[in-house]
């Protein structure tokens, strides 16, 4: 099983798409572990939410969906919705 997520970072309102099989340890990686990288620039990230995928190729196809201007406009949408901005 694969997951898609979109993290959140309200501090300095950016957004973070990617794919993982284990999600915990990828959250602990953008929060806690990496040195380097966009992710470490603008901690804390949260979920802003997460799709299930049976194979490695539909995550990453929906991820490289996600990144597209369209799904850039879409996950923006639920950050307005979900955080009332």
């Amino acid at each position: 099983m694969f997951k898609v997520y979109v993290l959140y970072s309200p501090n300095h309102h950016k957004i973070y798409v990617g794919f993982t099989s284990d999600l915990q340890n990828r959250m602990d990686s953008h929060n806690i572990f990496s040195k380097k990288g966009y992710t470490a620039k603008f901690r804390p990230w949260e979920i802003l939410f997460t799709e299930d995928y049976e194979t490695k190729k539909e995550a990453l196809k929906r991820e490289k969906q996600l990144k597209t201007a369209n799904g850039r406009e879409y996950i923006w949408e639920v950050v307005y919705e979900k955080y009332k901005l």
